[in-house]
């Protein structure tokens, strides 16, 4: 494996979640006492970790592939890799887009890669990657096509 990274959700965005979940459990609690406002707080923190771990963006790039989440591509038909600035990222991943691209992206991070496809077969024009090291992952991209 060439490059990997996980984009995961940050603490203050988990907290805040969680804070509002909490205010549930509370309202359980209130209405209903202390052993459904347990078992409340159990269902809540259980979705708060799943939520969590479902929400991580995992990149890798192998000897021959790209894979975002489920989503994978050869490196074959990868035509080029740029990273964009946390303006370009604003703009392309709103009034710039194109209905027709792949957007991997999470709103808590601001930076990211575009990776131009050339595949006859599929009309994805590009894919649009969150990533916190938009640099690194666009030099592998271009160094890593076949």
């Amino acid at each position: 494996m060439r490059y990997r990274e996980a984009v995961r959700m940050p603490l203050w965005l988990l907290a805040l979640i969680y804070f509002f979940f909490l205010s549930f459990v509370l309202s359980v609690w209130a209405a209903l006492g202390n052993i459904a406002a347990l078992s409340a707080l159990f269902v809540v923190t259980t979705v708060m970790i799943l939520l969590a771990a479902k929400s991580a963006l995992i990149i890798k790039v192998t000897e021959h592939e790209l894979r975002v989440g489920s989503a994978h591509i050869s490196l074959h038909y990868i035509d080029n890799a740029t990273a964009l600035t946390t303006h370009e990222m604003k703009n392309i991943r709103t009034r710039d887009a194109d209905p027709a691209a792949y957007l991997a992206i999470r709103f808590w991070n601001a930076n990211g890669v575009k990776v131009l496809l050339n595949d006859p077969r599929d009309p994805t024009p590009y894919w649009i990657i969150t990533s916190k090291n938009s640099k690194d992952l666009a030099e592998i991209l271009n160094s890593q096509r076949v």
